[in-house]
């Protein structure tokens, strides 16, 4: 696989992460609030992360780094828009192994 092929995941997730974010911002309107702040992290840690994915075929190992950073989206970031779409934390079980793919992406830069 071409390291190059991070660039169009980043892409994909980059309109993914647009549309949630701005779904999250105008038409999202959970009972309590607290799962709007949730929205908002889950966003925010996905728009981030998707910019990183960009230096993926920069990377020594961009196939570890993109993929540790891809899986950190989805089991954070999705962990996080699932649990304040269905305003229930019973859902949140993924979200630490997303962050730590998360941490792991960012560690396969040091070797």
């Amino acid at each position: 696989m071409e390291s190059r092929v991070w660039l169009k995941v980043a892409g994909l997730s980059g309109v993914a992460a647009l549309a949630l974010g701005t779904y999250g911002a105008h038409m999202f309107k959970p009972e309590n609030p607290v799962y709007k702040e949730v929205w908002h992290t889950a966003s925010l840690y996905h728009l981030v992360h998707t910019a990183a994915l960009l230096g993926a075929p920069l990377t020594k190992h961009p196939h570890i780094f993109g993929g540790l950073i891809t899986a950190g989206i989805i089991g954070f970031s999705g962990t996080c828009y699932t649990v304040a779409y269905m305003e229930d934390r019973k859902y949140s079980y993924f979200a630490p192994m997303g962050g730590f793919a998360f941490i792991g992406g960012w560690a396969s830069l040091l070797f």
